[in-house]
């Protein structure tokens, strides 16, 4: 039976875990009780006592004044939300917040909408001010492209300092003062842009007044529409509240009640939409005629293609056709297009950047488990033990993620770290184990080696869940741990600290990111993080698992549709005659039968002449490909090229055709993020015009080629994919909701937190064991290039850039920077803002130095975010020795002090010859 408490005397149902505030608002709506101090996505702080209320033991009985904010709500409790003396506080406490606020202020701006706070006071406010006015004038700091202050609407309700310490724990704004004297301040009293600011805009959100304001104002936009989608950066996957006013988008706010984000995003999530209808957009189809790229018309264009790979296929068979599908676009299109190419074209030829930068998790962990995907949900990092993150920089690279890993590691849970650079995370981590680049399955096995040795196993789990047990155990027995500690670089201590740390917890939850995958030996890591977590029994239940953290916003999804040539829409092997049989019974045509082409083996093939025609929908291979050189002249070599893009990109620049695609706000479907939840990608606004979505284009090319596909709608699509894909059997476009459903969804839309609880997918966790071996690229190379160039990203820019380059997050980073380690960079007499030339077996480019201790010596690091630097001049086409995933956190290179600096542009080795 539930208990009850009672609002003006009236009987409520009580909920677990709720406060007065919570339990009044829930029954009777949010206007009943104001408040100040108090945001629903910020622990409650009771300063404002805004929010007070009159609560009895008894009807109408002896009242207490109680702040409803932070009180739990207890049965039997008589709360009055509005008594007579409740209001006259209420009044008294705004008379002296408005004795300090502007009086030409609490009026919204013409056109606007009211802040809260002048909603509070328009309704609960005081008739006049009796006490004396002191009103403080602070210059306005618009100082940041995005986050502005004028603290002359501060009411000090710190929610923004609470926003910056609890959400995106950076601390960058401070209390400072006493009393009537205190005031908000950044970092050391610094402006914005002098301040470590991030940008992310939480502070903003939460202000109750124009305290704290941005470029979009977007908190007090009068909006003609309000719409819900999915953020097309990361594998986070947050959700995102798009403002729309005469049809174009204005602004965007974290909603807070998305599970994902729970009302926060980074700086890109929030702020880098202005690329979306940014003059360089592509507006209109394009064939290359007589040499010079000439815009035509859509039917022209698809009968143009049409024609091209119908003569190619019939000449030299389904083949030499290929297609490299996005992890950028929805699952719909990414199962549209590997469609397009299997069963309209007759060719497994189909790859994209999910398989490029994640294969080795899903194929390692499918070898282990029987599932390539997150094992957990990222909200149980709030109920584990221990992190463990594993070649991940996740306040960059995933920021929302991140922020939430320092919050709960600032709360006590221990965090290792293992990375070659000295991630922001490995400041605040309890063990940093900081290794040589490529040395990931020397450390694991050191790691492995002391949970055996300190008899940190679980028997348990590992005789009546697992299998290999034996072998594996007489392997790490044999290890010689001396090797491994020379192989990684780190202390053997300090690895058996970090293996007491995991090995000791009641729950331990591991993430991985592209650090592990993008290995000579990734597939071989990922077995063996699979080997630590199941030997210590961290598989099957709440705050454990093995979690990759997906680069792009699709990559689950991409792969899970499909997009790699050994295995099909549901990660069915195409060489499997079940398979086959099953795939052809569906479509009602022959299924192709042969594994097709991986990227580099495409480019392999349009070197040898044997791929002639190339789709490349919504990916930059020229830039954000290895070994830049070889991919250009690959491209060069094809017959027939397609790129599908929304801005002219380098590979756009040489394809014979064009398509001009549409952007994330401008189309319907679903992604998967990291942890395998598929939400709702909502229409925003119309396609600009000439543009049409991928998955339109992609239907219209089906049918120009003579396959009936019925027209693009996301609900419809999602329908076919239930359909042939086991772990979306229950999926539907309209029961998705707005916080989706993680697969496998049962056919009774039941979904799945928590993969491999009781049993795993493959039956019985597999132990897997390797030794380490040198990449090639070390092996063939490091004599005449000694050091190592790593590779990652930045929290500003998003891959190759060709979005957020073209917004005001270009106002904020505007270079790549090439980071070096003090001594090295004393040895070849550089200083920060000198230039470097690097080199590689491959290609020469020059970048600005940044001195730091982020990086070891011996190594080098940067990103890969803008053209000029060409940093993919210089990475190899070494690849996992089992997915190929290319190996771009270790390449041999060597450096100099450049003369040229700016100047000098990167090239190919070829190319000096």
């Amino acid at each position: 039976m539930k208990k009850t408490a009672y609002i003006d005397n009236k009987p409520y149902a009580i909920e677990a875990g709720e406060t007065i505030l919570d339990f009044v608002r829930r029954h009777l709506g949010t206007e009943m009780i104001p408040t100040l101090c108090q945001a629903d996505n910020l622990e409650n702080y009771g300063s404002c006592r805004i929010c007070s209320v009159d609560v009895a033991l008894e009807e109408n009985g002896p009242a207490r004044v109680m702040a409803s904010c932070h009180t739990p709500v207890t049965a039997g409790y008589y709360v009055y939300p509005s008594t007579d003396r409740i209001r006259r506080l209420r009044r008294n406490i705004l008379e002296m917040v408005l004795s300090e606020y502007p009086p030409d202020r609490l009026t919204p701006e013409s056109g606007m909408l009211p802040t809260e706070f002048q909603s509070v006071i328009a309704t609960a406010g005081p008739s006049g001010v009796r006490y004396k006015r002191k009103i403080s004038q602070y210059e306005k700091d618009r100082s940041r492209p995005y986050v502005w202050s004028d603290f002359t609407e501060c009411i000090k309700c710190y929610r923004c300092v609470r926003a910056c310490d609890e959400l995106q724990t950076e601390r960058v704004l401070w209390i400072h003062g006493r009393a009537d004297k205190s005031r908000i301040i950044k970092d050391f009293d610094r402006s914005f842009i002098e301040s470590t600011c991030v940008s992310c805009g939480a502070c903003v959100q939460t202000c109750p007044t124009n305290a704290l304001s941005d470029r979009y104002s977007v908190k007090t936009l009068a909006a003609d529409e309000t719409v819900r989608t999915t953020c097309t950066y990361c594998g986070v996957g947050c959700n995102l509240d798009v403002k729309v006013i005469d049809g174009t988008v204005r602004g965007i706010q974290a909603p807070l009640d998305a599970v994902t984000n729970r009302g926060h995003t980074c700086l890109k999530g929030r702020y880098a939409f202005e690329f979306y209808n940014h003059p360089d957009r592509l507006r209109s189809p394009m064939i290359r005629k007589n040499g010079t790229l000439t815009e035509v018309s859509w039917d022209e264009v698809y009968e143009y293609i049409a024609e091209r790979f119908r003569g190619i296929k019939e000449k030299y068979g389904p083949d030499a056709l290929a297609g490299i599908s996005s992890a950028r676009c929805t699952n719909e299109e990414n199962y549209l297009m590997q469609k397009f190419f299997r069963i309209v074209i007759g060719t497994n030829n189909i790859d994209g950047c999910a398989r490029v930068c994640h294969a080795p998790t899903a194929m390692g962990m499918q070898w282990a488990f029987g599932t390539g995907a997150a094992t957990n949900s990222i909200d149980e990092m709030y109920r584990t033990g221990c992190m463990l993150v594993i070649g991940a920089n996740p306040t960059d690279a995933h920021p929302v993620t991140g922020a939430r890993m320092k919050s709960v590691t600032e709360s006590g849970i221990p965090l290792i770290v293992i990375d070659p650079l000295k991630i922001g995370l490995a400041r605040v981590a309890k063990h940093f184990l900081q290794i040589k680049p490529g040395t990931n399955v020397a450390v694991l096995n050191l790691f492995a080696y002391y949970l055996l040795k300190e008899g940190l196993v679980d028997k348990d789990f590992i005789a009546s869940r697992t299998e290999g047990w034996e072998d594996f155990k007489d392997y790490l027995e044999g290890l010689d741990v001396g090797e491994q500690e020379r192989i990684c670089g780190v202390d053997r201590e300090e690895v058996r600290a970090a293996a007491l740390e995991y090995g000791s917890a009641s729950e331990a939850m591991e993430f991985h990111g592209l650090g592990v995958t993008e290995h000579w030996q990734a597939t071989k890591a990922i077995t063996l993080i699979s080997n630590i977590a199941m030997m210590t029994g961290n598989i099957g239940r709440p705050g454990t698992g093995v979690n990759p953290l997906r680069g792009q916003n699709n990559v689950q999804g991409a792969a899970d549709m499909g997009v790699q040539p050994h295995q099909g829409a549901g990660y069915l092997d195409v060489s499997n005659p079940e398979n086959i049989a099953l795939y052809t019974s569906y479509y009602g045509v022959e299924h192709p039968s042969k594994p097709g082409l991986r990227i580099p083996e495409m480019f392999a093939a349009a070197t040898a002449g044997e791929l002639k025609a190339l789709w490349i929908m919504g990916e930059d291979v020229l830039q954000t490909d290895p070994n830049t050189c070889h991919v250009r002249s690959s491209l060069q070599g094809l017959e027939f090229l397609v790129v599908q893009e929304i801005f002219m990109s380098e590979t756009a620049r040489i394809a014979d055709v064009i398509l001009p695609a549409s952007s994330f706000l401008e189309k319907e479907g679903t992604f998967t993020n990291g942890e395998r939840r598929i939400q709702k990608v909502r229409k925003v606004v119309d396609p600009l015009e000439g543009t049409r979505p991928d998955g339109r284009i992609v239907v219209e090319m089906m049918n120009h080629m003579g396959y009936p596909q019925e027209e693009y709608t996301a609900a419809g699509v999602l329908k076919e994919i239930a359909g042939i894909v086991p772990f979306f059997k229950g999926v539907k476009w309209e029961e998705l909701g707005e916080n989706g459903k993680q697969w496998p969804v049962l056919e009774d839309g039941t979904d799945t937190r928590i993969m491999h609880v009781g049993t795993f997918k493959r039956g019985k966790g597999r132990f897997h064991f390797w030794d380490y071996e040198d990449s090639p690229e070390i092996i063939e190379h490091s004599e005449e290039y000694p050091y190592i160039l790593t590779t990652g990203r930045l929290l500003e820019h998003y891959n190759s850039g060709t979005m957020t380059r073209r917004t005001p997050n270009s106002e904020i980073v505007t270079e790549d920077l090439l980071f070096v380690n003090p001594d090295d960079a004393r040895s070849k007499g550089l200083v920060s803002g000198d230039y470097a030339r690097i080199s590689s077996a491959r290609g020469i480019t020059t970048m600005k130095v940044e001195v730091t201790d982020v990086v070891k010596p011996g190594v080098i690091y940067t990103t890969f975010h803008f053209p000029e630097a060409g940093i993919n001049f210089l990475t190899s086409g070494i690849g996992d020795e089992y997915t190929l995933t290319p190996e771009y956190k270790v390449a041999a290179v060597d450096f100099e002090k450049s003369v040229y600096g700016i100047f000098a542009r990167a090239e190919c080795r070829t190319d000096l010859k």
